[in-house]
């Protein structure tokens, strides 16, 4: 009789403390917002007005590429580096500005593209310098291509109406 009692009371017990730990659980998972739906990020519309104005320069700068591969083709030297160190100039900081306001997750893909195409811009510069135009014709397509890349990374809340990146 001793012996079913003292085995009832183990069982009423083990019950009781995984009914203790379930409610424990329960309420940790509660307190740590996993019933919640979270709201996904989204870039404030202070950064967002910040992005449009440093894109609407990139993207001028970007306009520039067809005279660019003008001055390219006709082995412009020098009309090729003024286009680069004039209208293209700032496309840098621009890009470095929309970088720093974009979401965290998108920060360092925008940042590598941004560096190939100031690493790009500078080979096409140190072509033009050079006089090197097989040089300058393949500095041009990563130019281009660079671009085209980096204004795949522009929210599309930044590009002008009608505009594609």
């Amino acid at each position: 009789m001793a012996a079913q009692l003292v085995s009832t009371l183990r069982d009423s017990l083990r019950r009781l403390a995984l009914l203790a730990l379930a409610v424990v659980l329960s309420f940790g998972l509660v307190a740590c917002g996993g019933g919640q739906a979270k709201k996904p990020p989204s870039i404030s519309p202070a950064d967002m007005a910040i992005i449009q104005r440093q894109a609407e320069g990139f993207l001028a700068a970007k306009d520039r590429l067809p005279e660019l591969a003008s001055l390219v083709n006709g082995k412009n030297w020098v009309f090729t580096r003024n286009l680069i160190h004039g209208p293209m100039q700032e496309v840098g900081r621009e890009m470095l500005y929309i970088n720093q306001r974009l979401l965290p997750a998108d920060r360092a893909g925008a940042t590598a593209l941004a560096n190939q195409l100031k690493s790009a811009l500078a080979e096409l510069d140190e072509a033009a310098r050079l006089q090197d135009g097989e040089r300058l014709r393949k500095g041009y397509i990563k130019v281009a291509s660079g671009f085209g890349s980096y204004a795949e990374v522009l929210p599309a809340a930044a590009l002008p109406s009608g505009s594609a990146g």
